[in-house]
């Protein structure tokens, strides 16, 4: 079981990394998400056919600049803005307002990706 979850993992990178073709903001932002994601999701989650759903969704970015190179790039997009959000340091405020803004930014994005992959059969991080 262990085995198929580390080969998932590399599969998964490697097409990743040629559906954002390698370029720099955007593998390293993939890698980040893949790394979370296995780390800390649950083997018992574990679906081959999902896995295998998501690598063909992968090579089909790869193949041409249609519809899922646009999703995958936008995915990517919206990660590293994500990730380098969550990076800075911000002031601290005692609005409350402000606060439930920065605590739900990204509620709707990350409820539409869940029902992205519910609807491929995708598991896309």
């Amino acid at each position: 079981m262990a085995s198929d979850i580390v080969l998932a993992y590399r599969h998964l990178y490697r097409h990743g990394l040629r559906a954002v073709q390698f370029s720099k903001p955007a593998r390293y932002t993939l890698r980040d998400r893949l790394r979370i994601a296995f780390r800390k999701g649950n083997p018992r989650d574990f679906d081959r056919r999902k896995i295998d759903n998501t690598i063909e969704f992968l090579r089909g970015a790869t193949r041409e600049r249609g519809l899922e190179h646009k999703i995958v790039k936008n995915l990517i997009l919206v990660w590293y803005h994500q990730a380098e959000s969550a990076s800075h340091k911000t002031k601290p405020t005692n609005d409350l307002d402000e606060i439930r803004v920065r605590n739900t930014t990204y509620d709707v994005y990350n409820h539409t990706v869940r029902m992205l992959n519910e609807g491929m059969g995708t598991c896309l991080p």
